[in-house]
């Protein structure tokens, strides 16, 4: 796990060397283990190194074939041993054993379908020194990032995080689309950003930059449900278990202590359960809150209890939650105002003492159905079998009822199409709220522009099916794997995700609907695979996700930090601060519970005040921000 930033020059004349160490400095925390660079007439990189495998031989940027080929590399490639077999099978030989240099080699074969072949989570730029071509690309799911901006002076520069640009090409503009996306989604939905002349390369695509010719991004992995008629439970659960220990066990390959992250919740509980079988001695992290209902630690230790590992923990204060908010919001590059965010930012702090790598249960929701709203359809079908004229009639009644009258949200969700209603596992504010809210409010852009597309293409699937295919494609790398990078790597320890594995969704994605959504119960097949190894205490619990007490906190022991954060942020131009304070004063009067929404502004707030006004001078790294930057 690492960290790199790379600028492909144009017309061969490179950058100052000093302005890519500078860069490359703001991303110690990714690799604070080694630092190296390369720079040809087409290239110049920086590499940051965390030390997992091979670590001694395994520094970069790393070449190969005499040195034809150059590469700086983020991730792991969990089947790399089995493709340096094939590829020595070929004749190519290596100097090193680490997965960085089988990149290289695939490369060397496969040409640009080289991406399509590697199992794990990867970010990667490399150059061929011969034809003078650069490929690079992010990995199947979205689960590293990679950053670039086409600049004013022709250059391409590209990094792990946007951060590291910033620090560079000082650009402090909003881009107002992404805002208003940010403010229905609670992040900023790939390829954009906040800043307008950055982007994110999108999942499972990759890029190339040739001689002569433009940069340009290519889709070599495009996951998709195809569910397929399964009658025989037992066998689906028994092969289900199968690739899931198979993917565990790929996912602990390293030559450092590898631990796991452990809630009171089922997902995490499976990989634990798996995990041990193969290191019985594995430590266990969980952290929760000192407040009834938003504390899983207790579970957590009954079941580390019951499978006989260690469970290590600690309790986050509302003072020590809203100190580090600054640095969390740093770490993440644009807002993310998912609550359930921030726990993780002391949960990656907490395991980082005990290890260098870390398991975690992140995807098995959006693979296996497991959010209560995937419910939804089963219980609004009644609608579906209504003429259009009556839905109509419904959805006027519904209009006309009192807001939070029982049975408002039942109507208006049952007579509204999925497309709609569903965009997500978020959505925080209305466009109705939204051009009150924002002083750029463009009603000719929807909510719906950034799912409309999906929707599209997965038309002949059932709505549950249809509504993980929008989450997997928004949800799990906008927000889950946003957070899990970024959290984890401002810890320096590297975050791995077992479930979001390109051969458990190759099984995932013909599992039925009803084999997902069954029983009463989420993730029914993957409960019942994990049946024979996991702890009952927690296989059939309800779903809590990571709860953050947010809604008492906003009335009660962060009041105060939320007045102080809404008058002082200089967010005027973006933002009607009189809306925010009666949405802050409705719910301290319990009239309604704005807590999420006032906290995605919150978030917003912060973040202008991190990156825009610079307030925080401490969270940056030697105050690395373009403003003071120099070439000595």
């Amino acid at each position: 796990m690492c960290g790199f930033v790379g600028v492909i020059h144009q017309d061969g004349t490179p950058v100052q060397l000093s302005d890519v160490k500078h860069m490359n400095k703001v991303l110690t925390h990714r690799g604070p283990d080694d630092e190296g660079y390369y720079h040809d007439d087409d290239v110049t990189v920086g590499f940051r190194r965390l030390s997992i495998i091979d670590l001694s031989h395994g520094g970069q940027p790393l070449s190969h074939d005499n040195q034809r080929y150059w590469i700086v590399f983020n991730g792991e490639i969990y089947n790399y041993i089995e493709l340096r077999d094939e590829l020595k099978a070929d004749g190519q030989t290596f100097t090193t054993d680490s997965d960085t240099e089988v990149i290289l080699g695939m490369y060397q074969k496969y040409g640009e379908k080289a991406a399509s072949k590697l199992r794990g989570m990867f970010a990667f730029m490399l150059v061929d020194t011969q034809t003078h071509e650069v490929y690079g690309a992010r990995d199947h799911f979205g689960i590293k990032p990679l950053f670039y901006s086409e600049a004013d002076d022709g250059n391409v520069y590209l990094a792990s995080e946007k951060k590291a640009l910033l620090s560079l090409l000082d650009d402090r503009s909003i881009d107002d689309r992404a805002l208003q996306d940010y403010m229905t989604y609670q992040y900023v939905p790939d390829p954009e950003s906040l800043t307008p002349s950055m982007h994110k390369l999108k999942a499972g695509h990759y890029f190339t930059k040739k001689p002569g010719e433009a940069f340009k991004t290519t889709q070599y992995f495009n996951p998709t449900f195809a569910p397929q008629t399964m009658t025989d439970e037992d066998k689906v659960a028994r092969d289900l278990a199968d690739v899931l220990r198979d993917s565990v066990a790929k996912h602990m390959r390293a030559d450092v202590t590898v631990g796991s992250f452990l809630s009171g919740g089922v997902d995490s509980s499976i990989i634990v359960a798996l995990a041990r079988e193969l290191s019985p001695k594995i430590k266990t992290f969980s952290v929760g809150f000192e407040r009834e209902g938003y504390n899983e630690i207790d579970v957590a230790k009954e079941t580390a209890e019951r499978l006989d590992v260690e469970n290590i923990s600690e309790m986050i204060t509302p003072e020590e939650f809203a100190q580090a908010f600054p640095r969390f919001v740093y770490a993440m590059d644009d807002p993310l105002a998912d609550p359930a965010a921030v726990p993780q930012y002391f949960l990656t702090r907490l395991a980082r003492k005990y290890c260098k790598v870390a398991l975690t249960g992140e995807g098995a929701d959006e693979f296996f159905g497991g959010y209560t709203i995937y419910n939804e359809p089963n219980s609004l079908s009644m609608f579906e079998h209504m003429p259009r004229p009556v839905n109509h009639v419904l959805r006027g009644v519904s209009h006309m009822m009192p807001t939070g009258m029982k049975g408002k949200s039942f109507l208006e969700r049952g007579t509204t199409p999925l497309e709609e209603r569903f965009v997500g596992n978020a959505k925080i504010f209305s466009e109705a709220e939204k051009s009150q809210l924002l002083e750029h409010y463009n009603p000719d852009y929807p909510y719906t522009e950034v799912t409309s597309g999906l929707y599209g293409r997965n038309a002949q699937l059932d709505p549950i099916t249809r509504m993980q295919d929008i989450d997997m494609h928004t949800w799990l790398v906008g927000d889950l794997l946003l957070n899990a990078d970024r959290t984890s790597m401002a810890a320096s320890l590297e975050l791995r995700t077992p479930f979001i594995d390109k051969e458990v969704f190759k099984f995932a994605r013909t599992i039925p609907a009803n084999l997902r959504v069954a029983h009463g119960t989420t993730k029914y097949i993957l409960r019942k695979a994990a049946e024979s190894f996991t702890p009952d205490n927690v296989l059939y619990r309800r779903k809590l996700g990571f709860p953050v007490p947010i809604r008492f906190w906003l009335k009660n022991e962060l009041a105060d930090w939320a007045d102080n954060i809404i008058n002082e942020a200089q967010v005027d131009d973006y933002i009607n601060k009189d809306y925010v304070r009666q949405l802050l004063a409705d719910h301290r009067a319990g009239k309604a519970d704005n807590s999420r929404k006032v906290w995605t502004v919150l978030t917003f707030m912060v973040w202008h005040q991190v990156y825009i006004e610079r307030k925080y001078p401490e969270v940056f790294v030697d105050e690395l921000i373009a403003t003071t930057h120099n070439d000595d």
